[in-house]
């Protein structure tokens, strides 16, 4: 499966929507999208994940660069309505106590 990606650039709040697989196959074009939004200066940038169906060590290295990257232009990174699935892939990483996830839009009864 492929790896869909939509952003929506409202000045400075980025909207990227995710959906389908994250994987070693789709992780450099997600990489390529998202690290130049954290790149300018105090952005905010949202990733919707409840379209993600997979994701494996390949996609959390995009993530924790992109964390990486926020740090270094003063932006913010925050994921949002991950299903239990991806979640659980975070929080077994220790993640989820380092970049910011809205678990109040995590889908419940995901994938």
């Amino acid at each position: 499966m492929n790896l869909n990606i939509n952003v929506d650039d409202n000045e400075k709040l980025k909207t990227v929507t995710l959906s389908g697989e994250i994987d070693a196959y789709t992780a450099p074009k997600l990489k390529e999208t998202l690290l130049p939004l954290t790149q300018e200066d105090q952005a905010v940038v949202k990733v919707d994940l409840e379209g993600v169906s997979y994701m494996d060590s390949t996609g959390l290295g995009v993530f924790i660069s992109a964390l990486k990257s926020t740090k270094e232009y003063d932006s913010q990174l925050t994921l949002v309505k991950m299903n239990d699935r991806v979640y659980r892939l975070f929080e077994i990483t220790g993640l989820t106590e380092i970049i910011d996830i809205e678990t109040d839009s995590t889908v419940r009864g995901g994938m």
